[in-house]
């Protein structure tokens, strides 16, 4: 067979696929490997699936395919790689490749939704609406399968966050969300306070969108690059760009991998418990009294593994007067991935089922911090009921309104 000429221009490149040198680290920190065994669900496995398409020795069929959709995209083979393997970027050009081999109606229609439904305020809105009243009638209208356990994974649905009053200060963009403004709102909220209260200026630009995620780890770089865009023109003034939800400032931090043009948006971005570490750091904001009161984290993969947060959180809680107990130190993927629970339903609740059973045996607490809504979603969805699960900078914000010493306007 002749080399396999590749389709688009976001295709994994030889440098990405001969950094591997098959030596195995990556297996034990694979999820989907330590659920079947099976090389092809392994880093290594799918790496040499890739090049064996690059040099024409497979093609670009169901099985390539398969391997390819398997993967979570968790980036835990990253962290642990000696030879820096960018598994992420060449997974992404992975699917690229696969979406423009296999131009399917559904793939066309996934396509859509993620490049375009989802990143349209007005229809998330609608939907909202259509999911509040579902919450209010309860779930056995809709036969039990990944959709329901996903919606019993929704808080009770919030407003819109206000804009922050500030007006001086240096200028922090913040990247709303395609859904956590509907879906979290409280999240942005305390950001939007906790910055305030600091001294900054926080604008959200009403021409920012979804920050493309979700499109382009399903291989629709096209939808990737237009949102990027938009979000780049509508942060350029802003000195810093953060986003709540990890899975979205992971994305944003890899903007100059899409185009050279989001290399400026990528430099000046970090993720919300970043930037509020720093501050309690500085002393912009307080350290409250120890309370008694633990808390199990649970890192978000592209928290964790795409950014290398681990300690940022951890010292927010602490700043709380929380004690932080690990869920887990092995950093396992807890199978939200996206619409991971929607595409693999029976492997993403497997994880689901694990990270939750070893969240609710870390401590005697029922208290949660997961720093991405994804995951939060997940974890609710898979622990017992009176579980609760919060953002470190809800639960930050809570402990200062609670204290004496610390108002907020």
């Amino acid at each position: 067979m002749t080399a396999q000429v590749w389709r688009t221009d976001f295709a994994p490149t030889t440098a990405e696929l001969n950094a591997c040198v098959a030596c195995g680290l990556c297996l034990p920190h694979c999820p989907t490997f330590r659920l079947t065994g099976l090389e092809t669900a392994s880093p290594r496995g799918r790496l040499a699936a890739m090049r064996g398409v690059a040099e024409g020795v497979i093609a670009i069929d169901d099985e390539f395919e398969e391997a390819m959709s398997f993967c979570l995209n968790c980036r835990a083979c990253e962290a642990v790689c000696p030879s820096m393997v960018p598994f992420g970027r060449a997974m992404e050009g992975a699917r690229a490749e696969v979406a423009a081999a296999h131009p399917t109606v559904g793939r066309g229609l996934r396509h859509f939704v993620l490049g375009r439904v989802i990143p349209n305020r007005g229809i998330v809105g609608v939907a909202t609406d259509l999911i509040k009243l579902l919450q209010k009638l309860g779930p056995s209208l809709l036969r039990e399968g990944p959709a329901q356990r996903s919606l019993r994974g929704l808080r009770g649905l919030q407003a819109r966050p206000r804009r922050a009053q500030i007006v001086n200060g240096p200028r922090v963009g913040l990247l709303v969300g395609c859904v956590m403004d509907k879906w979290f709102g409280n999240v942005n909220q305390a950001a939007i306070e906790l910055l305030d209260l600091a001294g900054y200026q926080v604008v959200t630009p009403a021409s920012q969108t979804c920050c493309g995620a979700l499109a382009v780890h399903d291989g629709n770089i096209k939808s990737g690059r237009r949102l990027a865009a938009a979000n780049v023109a509508a942060f350029a003034s802003a000195d810093v760009v953060v986003a709540t939800a990890a899975g979205c400032s992971a994305h944003l931090k890899g903007y100059d991998k899409l185009n050279s043009e989001g290399a400026a948006l990528a430099a000046k971005t970090l993720d919300i418990t970043e930037l509020i570490a720093r501050l309690i750091a500085e002393g912009a904001l307080p350290r409250l009294p120890v309370t008694g009161e633990a808390v199990v984290v649970h890192d978000p993969c592209h928290l964790r593994h795409a950014q290398r947060i681990t300690s940022a959180p951890r010292e927010i809680l602490a700043a709380a007067g929380l004690a932080t107990v690990d869920a887990d130190p092995d950093g396992i993927c807890c199978g939200a991935a996206g619409i991971y629970s929607l595409t693999h339903p029976e492997a993403s609740h497997q994880l689901g089922e694990r990270i939750a059973a070893l969240a609710a045996s870390a401590a005697t607490t029922t208290l949660i911090a997961s720093a991405n809504p994804g995951c939060e979603m997940q974890l609710r969805s898979h622990l017992p009921k009176g579980y609760r699960v919060a953002h470190p900078v809800e639960l930050y914000l809570e402990s200062i309104r609670s204290s004496s010493d610390h108002v907020l306007l």
